[in-house]
C-alpha cells in the first residue's frame, strides 16, 4: 500500500551542500530523518549492488528497531544532497570508502565505528 508521507522540511531545500560528487548519488535514508526531522545518528556505506543509482550510504536517526527497519515504508531512497540538507553534518564524511559507518556520540560529533556489512 503507498502512503503519502509528511516529509520534514528546514528550509535547505534549494542548498546544493554535497558539491564535487562524481559517482552515484542515491542512499537510503528512515523516515526518521525525512519524516520525524531527527538528524541523522548512525551512516555507513556499504558496496552497492547493481543499482545504477546506488552509492551505499545508508542513513538512520540510530533509535529505529529491527521491526522498523525491517518495514521497507519507513525508508526511502533519496539523492545525497537531500540527506545533507537534512543533516549538513555529514558531508565531509561522504567520501569515506566502502565498509566505513559513523555514529553520533553523545556530544554529537561523529564517530568512525567498526562496520562488518551483511554477506548475501
Amino acid at each position: 500500500m503507498k502512503q503519502n508521507k509528511q516529509f520534514f522540511i528546514n528550509g535547505r531545500e534549494d542548498e546544493v551542500l554535497l558539491k564535487d560528487w562524481e559517482t552515484c548519488d542515491g542512499c537510503i535514508a528512515s523516515d526518521r530523518i525525512t519524516v520525524d526531522g531527527l538528524p541523522v545518528g548512525y551512516m555507513y556505506r556499504e558496496k552497492p549492488g547493481d543499482e545504477t543509482w546506488d552509492s551505499g550510504w545508508r542513513f538512520t536517526a540510530g533509535d529505529e528497531s529491527d521491526e522498523y527497519m525491517q518495514t521497507a515504508e519507513n525508508c526511502g531512497i533519496y539523492k545525497l544532497n537531500t540527506i545533507c540538507q537534512y543533516d549538513p553534518d555529514i558531508t565531509p564524511l561522504l567520501h569515506a570508502p566502502y565498509g566505513t559507518a559513523y555514529i553520533r556520540d553523545e556530544n554529537g560529533v561523529f564517530q568512525e565505528e567498526p562496520f562488518e556489512p551483511l554477506e548475501e
